[in-house]
Parts: C-alpha cells; structure tokens; sequence
C-alpha cells in the first residue's frame, strides 16, 4: 500500500514540472475562458438573454470544461480513486466563484460602467489567481506519505 501511495505521489510531483504545470493551467483555463465567453456571447447577444443569466449558463458549462482538463491533463491526475471528493470540492470551490463572478461583474457593468465581455475578461483574471492556488495545494495535491 505504502509503495503504490508512493508511486501515485512520484507521478504526480516528477510528471509535470511546475513550469509545465502552470502552462498546462493556463491553456486549460483559456479552453474554459473561451467556452464562458463564447457561451455568454452568443447567449446575451444572438439569444437575446439577460447578461447575468447568460453569465451564469456559460460559468456552468465552462466548469464541466474545467474540472476534466485540470484533473487529467494540468496536474496529471488520471485516478478514478476519490474523484467525487474532488468534483465536489471543485463543485463549491466553482459555486463560490460564481458567486464573486456575478457579483463582480454586475459591479463593473452597473457602477463602473464597463462593457459586459471586458468586465468578465477583469473577472476571470482574478478568479484564474485563486483557482490556481486550490486546484495545485487543496483539490490535486500529491497524497501525503
């Protein structure tokens, strides 16, 4: 048991370098950015659907998009073991993004008066920070020995 918990360990720390870790991140995220925005796009703009609940539909979405890339390509988490814990604390770790997502957003547009896609873009910088941080040390840290 020690020796597979220590091999699931090596291959998690020895296969990404953190430099490689964070560029996987990055594109990953781009991925999920693109489908929020494009979703929130053709939704507010060709749907004809109030920002705030297109923001919400595309925040969904791109978290389905999320969860699967930063497990099993970002931080090479390929077990299965677990992997409700994890879509669970991914889950809320995405709920309450959505909430400072809406909240921040509907700031920019109503107080601050910017257009609704740069506000997201604004937003999304900053929620991409803290995700970075619970993704690598809470949801898909290597098992301790």
């Amino acid at each position: 048991m020690i020796e597979r918990m220590k091999g699931a360990y090596e291959t998690l720390t020895n296969r990404y370098p953190a430099h490689a870790r964070i560029g996987r991140f990055m594109v990953a995220g781009g991925l999920a950015t693109l489908v929020n925005l494009g979703l929130l796009y053709v939704l507010t703009d060709w749907f004809l659907v109030w920002y705030l609940l297109s923001a919400i539909i595309s925040f969904v979405t791109a978290f389905f998009v999320s969860f699967t890339l930063q497990k099993f390509w970002t931080f090479g988490d390929s077990s299965r073991e677990g992997m409700h814990v994890q879509a669970g604390i991914f889950l809320l770790v995405a709920a309450g993004n959505l909430g400072l997502n809406t909240l921040f957003l509907y700031v920019l547009v109503e107080y601050a008066l910017f257009h609704y896609l740069l506000a997201q873009i604004i937003v999304s910088v900053f929620i991409a920070i803290e995700n970075f941080l619970i993704y690598r040390y809470v949801i898909f840290r290597a098992p301790r020995l």
